[in-house]
């Protein structure tokens, strides 16, 4: 019987979430100092090293039969779910109101994180690691030493499930409105014909759970992330070898370009699902698809009634910020991806230009860039 309930952990979150982790960017020098500072409730080992020498680390606790594996920044640029790890480590020191989900979970699940798995690329903001190689691309060649730490962790542990932390761009949308995609979820294919394999039915379920749960408060912002097989990725291989993989996807709330909105939501799912799995009882997978396909519908900005004399006519012009780091910093640079009449998109924000004339998009991109 589910005994999440969600004032209980949203109260608790406001006051009890990992303070020290905040934005866009967090990095290994960041964690490390909470690493050091976790209590012997929990087990922290150096698993090995990047590719610049950077340690990796797993964190694991509970006492339970049933091994769950979680990673996140496999994409440097990529933080939410390192973030969400750290406020369920705080909430594992202090349950506070949710002691009866905590020992549930924590009684039943053997619990192994690996909070960043990929500091090189967290540090410099970038997606791929210090040699250029996309980790989630490397599930097979396994080319990158954080690949390597990743595989062999997952045969030491040999998890029923995994949780497969990513952030997803602002650009998906879901629903008749084109809401942004808050959370999307996947349980990834085993094969190109994307059979529904036992193992992508108990993924499913999981999913669904978490869904239930989550709808309640926002239920038009959850997508489900394409199916699509990659012969090559991590989260659809390790589900062909019988790891059955949860990816969770973090994307946009209304102005929380910190990405601390949905860091709350990341981390009820999360709860979620470990709660359903800890019970044991896997069913009602089929509602997995009643999540609605993420679509590419929505922008951070649309300005309306930009008049470009190149082409003679009045358009709205879409934009999209591109992050840059500098100085430390995370910068939002806007950038043109869409010069039209954008009726059946929505964006973050709108500015009416009421007309105002410019040669051509090249100095409209100049004007916003000023």
């Amino acid at each position: 019987m589910m005994s999440l309930n969600i004032q209980y952990i949203t109260d608790w979150y406001q006051q009890h979430k990992e303070q020290k982790l905040f934005g866009r960017r967090v990095t290994f020098d960041m964690i490390r100092p909470l690493l050091k500072k976790l209590p012997t409730l929990f087990r922290v080992d150096q698993i090995g090293e990047s590719f610049d020498k950077v340690p990796i680390h797993k964190v694991s606790i509970g006492t339970g039969n049933t091994h769950i594996l979680f990673w996140s920044q496999m994409h440097g640029n990529e933080s939410t779910g390192t973030k969400v790890l750290f406020d369920l480590f705080q909430l594992f020191i202090n349950p506070g109101k949710n002691q009866v989900l905590i020992d549930k979970i924590l009684n039943n699940c053997t619990l192994i994180f690996i909070p960043l798995l990929n500091p090189d690329g967290a540090e410099a903001y970038t997606r791929k690691n210090a040699q250029g190689i996309d980790l989630n691309r490397d599930a097979v060649a396994l080319e990158a030493p954080e690949s390597r730490v990743l595989n062999t962790i997952l045969k030491q542990v040999k998890p029923k499930f995994c949780f497969n932390l990513h952030d997803q761009r602002t650009i998906f949308s879901v629903g008749e409105q084109n809401l942004p995609a808050t959370i999307s979820f996947l349980a990834p294919s085993e094969d190109k014909a994307r059979t529904i394999t036992g193992g992508r039915i108990l993924t499913m379920s999981v999913i669904a759970a978490m869904n239930t749960v989550l709808k309640k408060i926002i239920s038009n912002q959850i997508g489900r992330y394409t199916d699509e097989f990659y012969p090559t990725a991590t989260g659809d291989n390790f589900q062909k070898a019988g790891y059955n993989t949860i990816l969770i996807e973090a994307g946009h709330c209304k102005d929380d370009y910190d990405r601390e909105e949905v860091r709350k939501y990341n981390f009820i799912a999360l709860l979620a699902g470990l709660e359903y799995i800890a019970e044991g009882i896997f069913k009602n997978h089929k509602s997995y698809f009643d999540i609605p396909n993420n679509e590419k519908k929505y922008l951070d900005r649309i300005y309306n009634n930009v008049y470009l004399k190149d082409i003679n006519k009045k358009v709205d012009i879409g934009i999209v910020f591109k992050e840059e780091l500098l100085d430390s910093n995370i910068i939002f640079k806007p950038s043109i991806v869409h010069v039209n009449i954008l009726a059946d998109y929505n964006a973050n924000s709108y500015i009416d230009m009421k007309g105002k004339t410019f040669t051509n998009k090249e100095t409209f991109q100049e004007m916003i860039e000023n």
